[in-house]
């Protein structure tokens, strides 16, 4: 199944953001920590090396993410020309507090009252921009939900005397060609839930972490390795939980949902869907495979 979602919103978004990105100094880009690729938005990337804007990279819900997988992104993408990258858990104020100085390095010509220091904040939906923007500003000024697509509209904040913040809504872009890509950001709660089927992303999700997460899941739902597959999977956890239907079936969506939510709350572990290597050798494949279907056109 291949997963899309672009609400009509977002093309005015991507738009504005465009605009906008005239009058802004460098771009924070907000990621999920859990998929920094996957989440990393195209078009974000696209638009501001044409306006030649430097971006600050923040990995947030770090805390959800493999520790040192997280290492590898962060060192991955500081390697990249005008970028710096970190990671944080938004609900931290140490962590908040790196945020500012870092955008001040990275535009060093501005940051006073009179050339103050614009920053356009951006993302994908979900990731965590406007709990970050609260933090930073020390008020609930941008709405905070745990669905995609919150915020709809642009949003200019004045933090202090030399720094203005631009918020603006979370960005997909208009075709998500590879479908890992979009299972990761439906499994992370990034895309609208009308958009994807819940028991084939379980299942999805469940195979892309049960070999390198295989105690963590077998210590949580209290099924022994080596797992059984797909579905097979869901009917036990379902058992296990006592999720029957009328008849006497298991009910693999409620299993199905118990999976995803379990794993987007942390309560799994700390883990990762991908990393700078396996998401090379993905996009290589995706790429070789892309070669061979116009050949065989």
């Amino acid at each position: 199944m291949s997963i899309q979602w672009f609400p009509g919103h977002m093309t005015a978004a991507k738009k504005k953001a465009e605009e906008a990105l005239e009058t802004n100094d460098l771009v924070i880009e907000v990621l999920d920590a859990r998929i920094p690729g996957s989440s990393s938005n195209p078009m974000i990337d696209a638009i501001r090396k044409e306006r030649q804007r430097p971006c600050l990279k923040i990995l947030n819900k770090s805390d959800l993410a493999d520790p040192k997988i997280t290492e590898d992104w962060l060192s991955y993408l500081n390697n990249m020309p005008q970028t710096k990258a970190i990671s944080i858990t938004a609900k931290s104020t140490n962590d908040i507090k790196k945020i500012l100085p870092l955008c001040a390095k990275l535009a060093p010509h501005r940051n006073s009252s009179i050339k103050p220091l614009r920053m356009l904040i951006m993302g994908v939906p979900n990731v965590g921009k406007s709990t970050i923007i609260n933090a930073i500003h020390h008020k609930k000024i941008a709405k905070v939900g745990n669905e995609p697509a919150v915020t709809k509209q642009q949003q200019r904040i004045i933090l202090n005397g030399s720094m203005i913040l631009t918020d603006t809504p979370g960005m997909m872009w208009p075709k998500i060609s590879n479908d890992i890509d979009g299972y990761f950001l439906a499994a992370c709660h990034t895309i609208g839930i009308n958009a994807y089927d819940e028991t084939e992303t379980a299942i999805f999700l469940f195979n892309a972490i049960k070999d390198n997460y295989g105690d963590l899941m077998a210590k949580k739902f209290k099924i022994e390795k080596p797992f059984p597959k797909d579905e097979e999977f869901l009917q036990k956890l379902a058992k296990k939980r006592g999720f029957i239907v009328k008849g006497g079936h298991m009910d693999l969506y409620k299993a199905a949902t118990t999976l995803l939510n379990d794993f987007r709350q942390g309560n799994i572990g700390a883990i990762s869907l991908e990393s700078p290597a396996t998401r090379e050798i993905m996009l290589k494949k995706f790429a070789k495979d892309q070669l061979d279907n116009s050949s065989q056109v």
